[in-house]
């Protein structure tokens, strides 16, 4: 289950915003981060389990003051959209790159083909 978690963090600057959110979505189970709202100072993260723990306490450690605004499960809207990019994957795929011989087995040898010195009978073709 996707969870939508709402964390609020004391940033004094642009720098520790990126530092923030570089954190954020270092956390396992973190698909996507943002910045919410008037003065930026909420980070908004979606995944599927998100450790609120873990990821307040590296906040804290890390850029400042950090507090849990809000934890619920990811808009509807999103689950609507995968499952329609599910539908298409299901799609059958044809690969036509393979050759005869690869798909039942074979092993396929290189085949060589060298020079004919007729210039010289007697000469060594190697050399």
């Amino acid at each position: 289950m996707k969870q939508k978690v709402v964390i609020k963090v004391a940033m004094n600057g642009q720098k520790s915003r990126t530092k923030a959110l570089k954190i954020a979505v270092g956390v396992s189970g973190v698909e996507s981060a943002a910045l919410k709202g008037q003065e930026k100072d909420e980070i908004e993260v979606t995944g599927e389990e998100i450790d609120v723990v873990a990821l307040t306490f590296l906040l804290r450690k890390n850029v400042g003051n950090a507090e849990v605004v809000s934890v619920g499960a990811a808009e509807k809207k999103e689950q609507k959209k995968e499952e329609k990019k599910e539908e298409q994957k299901n799609e059958p795929t044809v690969h036509a790159w393979h050759s005869y011989p690869y798909e039942i087995g074979v092993t396929h040898y290189p085949i060589y083909h060298y020079p004919e010195y007729t210039d010289r009978p007697d000469s060594c073709p190697i050399m």
